[in-house]
């Protein structure tokens, strides 16, 4: 019996040895990673195209006039009974800054027009003592006219006094911010609270009247658009049309989309009814002018890679995409042009485009639903099933 101990501890050291080594060998071999899927995707030929200029563009509907409103006096805002989207009348109270400190210089400002009143009156009355004196030679004519150069700087002292009692009483007013005209409410730009300065903008007021259809064309299509030319617009809600004329162009382009800006006024009484923000599809007249030929995507090839644009390029020889970085023109209609990073004759994806990654394999897809990459051939329906003995 003593014998046998030995031999077991021996037998257990071989069995976790053996195991040890098998966990060794399990945890050192390579894990296959999961192959990415095979997708299909739709592609477009990059060719030249001519640019439209006759097409619609979208509008928006703009009060002729809009005023930025604020107060005339700087002060803490304590109330603000408007609300963006109200309907002011003219003179309607709008908002209002703490006044207390302009009425309390207004009352200083009255009682030194009391005593400038009372200085006028003692002046006044002592001119009229001297001058019965002088009238009996009992004083000379420089006293006389000391006392009248006395009196006359009393009314002067006396219109500066009220003149400052009126600034101070406009300065109360001027506490108040009232509707110029009438009209509604757009934007709010202060809060209750808020300390603000003169002339800072408080309220937005979109002034009743005339309706312009504002909208953005290309450096192309602004060379075609006259002042006092006619357009139709078309109003998106209801389908109503809409006669206007060109009221303004924009003299320069904005600096960050590059387009010029138009300004098509409504006629009036069908313009005045349209709602503020509404859209129009406005159509502008094409120009005889030929155009060069422009590449054009549509707006569903492209995506954003940090701070600019991209598309995915197809390699028919790997059919793999890598990504293209593309510079963009003008919106024509669903398409926009690109002005720079691609070249006629090369495969863009065109859809899907936010589920590619660099250099990953792809098939073509085909209305049929058969990709390009060939498939393995199916056994016939008929054939029997042989199962394995």
């Amino acid at each position: 019996m003593p014998s046998l101990l030995p031999l077991a501890t021996r037998r257990v050291s071989c069995v976790c040895a053996l195991a040890a080594s098998v966990l060794t060998l399990v945890a050192c071999s390579k894990v296959d990673a999961p192959q990415e899927p095979l997708r299909s995707v739709k592609l477009i030929t990059v060719a030249g195209g001519d640019l439209n200029l006759g097409g619609e563009y979208s509008a928006e509907v703009r009060a002729r006039v809009e005023s930025r409103l604020g107060f005339r006096v700087g002060g803490k805002l304590v109330q603000r009974p408007a609300e963006p989207g109200q309907r002011v009348s003219a003179g309607q109270l709008l908002a209002l800054v703490d006044a207390q400190d302009f009425q309390l210089a207004a009352q200083a400002a009255q009682a030194q027009v009391t005593a400038a009143q009372s200085q006028r009156d003692l002046a006044a009355a002592e001119f009229k003592r001297f001058e019965a004196l002088k009238a009996q030679n009992f004083i000379s004519g420089a006293e006389l006219e000391r006392r009248e150069a006395s009196l006359k700087a009393a009314d002067a002292a006396l219109s500066q006094a009220k003149a400052q009692a009126q600034a101070q009483g406009n300065q109360v007013g001027y506490a108040r911010l009232t509707a110029s005209h009438a009209g509604v409410i757009t934007a709010v730009e202060a809060e209750v609270g808020q300390v603000l300065s003169a002339g800072q903008p408080v309220l937005r007021l979109a002034h009743d009247g005339p309706r312009d259809a504002v909208f953005a064309v290309s450096e192309s299509a602004i060379m075609a658009i006259r002042l006092g030319q006619s357009m139709q617009a078309t109003v998106l809600s209801t389908g109503q049309k809409v006669q206007g004329t060109v009221r303004e162009l924009a003299a320069s382009a904005d600096p960050v989309t590059r387009t010029y800006g138009v300004k098509l006024a409504l006629a009036p009484g069908v313009g005045s009814a349209l709602p503020l923000g509404a859209t129009l599809n406005v159509r502008a007249p094409g120009t005889p002018v030929a155009l060069a030929s422009v590449i054009k995507l549509p707006t569903s090839a492209l995506r954003q890679e940090g701070q600019g644009t991209a598309v995915w390029v197809l390699d028919e020889a790997t059919m793999t995409v890598n990504s293209q970085a593309v510079q963009l023109g003008p919106v024509d209609g669903n398409e926009v042009v690109v002005s720079a990073g691609l070249q006629p004759g090369q495969k863009v994806v065109s859809a899907g485009v936010h589920v590619l990654s660099p250099g990953q394999k792809v098939t073509v897809y085909h209305p049929g639903g058969k990709g390009s990459t060939p498939t393995p051939a199916l056994a016939p329906a008929s054939a029997p099933a042989v199962s394995p003995r």
